[in-house]
């Protein structure tokens, strides 16, 4: 699917970070889009956006979605399949995810299933929901966000990361079981997993948001500065994003961060949880800035 024009794409999580640069990214290439978020005020401006940059006869819609919760995922379904007056859709983001609850030990039980209901829940639900709609068009394509913690269950030595691990590795398994799945029994429908590194996104304060927090100043802070010192932006996610289901690969990281540890769990997966791999992974990464910042 090296041509968007026309296509109908479901995004979710569309109202900030990746989502909205993939919808404004889609929108740009001609395709329809039928978005989601919790967020009404940053989904309507995703769609104010798109809309100003969609060529004539583009249609976006918006609809409130928690993913992490299955009736809405499937009313989310038959609203775009009604609103966009089809039975198919050719592109399927499962993109929407949220941190939280990293300690199985000491976390309630409420926050952490929240956290992994979403973050596994809306890919699960949404590919069960939308699968009749996918394998109906003629060509198709669904890509699941994992990251970079579902090949790396850490986020260092002295933080557990558990709920949104587990999702994450439960995200890529997943899709890596659905590449023969499809290929057998709907071989017209590909599918391809993300896992993006450090990535300027909004997670942190929409995290807080989908747990019911309330946005502090130190939650904006901490938030704002994870958005601002990521090394990757949320548009050129995207863009590496659909350049990898233009190419049809199944297997798509985002940042060379994420290639980084990736080679680096490859290479040593007995020390991958040690504090010293840690350290070596951030020489490793100090000395590949260096690299870049020397050869301008």
């Amino acid at each position: 699917m090296d041509n968007f024009t026309g296509k109908v794409a479901v995004v979710t999580g569309a109202g900030d970070g990746m989502g909205r640069e993939l919808a404004l990214q889609l929108s740009k290439a001609g395709a329809h889009l039928g978005l989601c978020d919790i967020s009404e005020d940053t989904l309507a401006e995703t769609a104010r956006l798109c809309a100003a940059e969609a060529p004539s006869g583009t249609k976006i819609t918006t609809h409130l979605c928690d993913v992490g919760d299955e009736q809405q995922i499937d009313r989310f379904r038959d609203e775009v399949l009604a609103q966009h007056e089809t039975d198919h859709v050719h592109l399927l983001f499962n993109n929407a995810g949220v941190g939280g609850a990293g300690s199985f030990v000491t976390d309630d039980r409420d926050s952490w299933q929240r956290t992994f209901d979403i973050c596994w829940g809306g890919v699960y639900w949404g590919c069960r929901s939308f699968l009749p709609a996918l394998m109906a068009a003629d060509e198709a394509h669904i890509i699941n966000t994992s990251s970079v913690n579902g090949f790396w269950a850490s986020i260092g030595p002295e933080t557990p990361h558990t709920a949104y691990s587990a999702a994450k590795f439960a995200v890529k398994g997943f899709t890596e079981a659905l590449i023969t799945d499809l290929r057998l029994n709907a071989p017209h429908v590909c599918c391809s997993v993300v896992m993006p590194g450090h990535i300027g996104t909004g997670i942190a304060s929409n995290s807080a948001l989908a747990h019911g927090a309330e946005i502090t100043a130190d939650v904006a802070e901490r938030a704002a500065m994870f958005r601002n010192t990521a090394p990757t932006s949320s548009g050129n996610a995207a863009t590496v994003i659909l350049d990898g289901v233009r190419e049809k690969r199944w297997r798509i990281l985002i940042g060379e961060d994420a290639h980084v540890l990736d080679m680096a769990v490859r290479n040593a997966p007995e020390d991958a949880y040690e504090p010293e791999f840690r350290d070596r992974l951030g020489e490793h990464l100090q000395q590949l800035v260096g690299d870049k910042d020397a050869n301008g």
